[in-house]
């Protein structure tokens, strides 16, 4: 028997604990909740999650070469925010952040699952070969597949402990 754990597996397992703290981190709490910011113009915790799936979305769509579960499954419609369908608010400023008031935390559960079923559907195909090839060469070195790959769980992951550490807060305060 083979005990080698492959780069599709360890991609796998990285990117469900993503999904493990969003689903932890959301558990109990209600759409007021949701637009919990320990200060003016900070983001929310409703915030953190929606940017952390639209980054992962929009970033494994592109590599992939597949189209946004955003748009593709309708969520744009259903979460009715007041911006394009192509925004997963990387540079959004404290009046877009509190924008994003999320309808309810289950809508928000649900697109993550569906981005987390894309995206491991998408990983677990992958080899150690794949890893190379180069999917951005606008950047000096050009990013490669594994670069994007860990980037976008460092950055959800960040976003993730964020949001849980305001439940935190949240929990002090009410």
């Amino acid at each position: 028997m083979d005990d080698k754990v492959t780069v599709a597996q360890l991609l796998v397992d990285g990117y469900d604990r993503i999904r493990q703290e969003v689903q932890d981190t959301l558990t109990a709490l209600s759409p007021e909740q949701l637009a919990y910011a320990p200060a003016p113009g900070s983001n929310s915790i409703g915030w953190l999650i929606w940017h952390l799936t639209r980054i992962q979305d929009d970033h494994i769509a592109d590599v992939a070469g597949l189209e946004q579960v955003w748009t593709a499954g309708g969520w744009h419609e259903r979460f009715e925010l007041p911006f394009d369908s192509s925004d997963t608010g990387y540079r959004h400023q404290p009046e877009q952040v509190a924008a994003v008031r999320v309808p309810s935390v289950q809508l928000l559960l649900d697109y993550h699952q569906a981005v987390f079923s894309q995206s491991r559907q998408y990983l677990a195909g992958l080899s150690e070969r794949d890893l190379a090839r180069i999917v951005d060469d606008s950047w000096d070195p050009p990013v490669t597949l594994g670069v994007r790959l860990v980037s976008v769980l460092s950055d959800d992951l960040q976003h993730a402990g964020q949001a849980g550490y305001l439940v935190g807060l949240l929990s002090r305060v009410s």
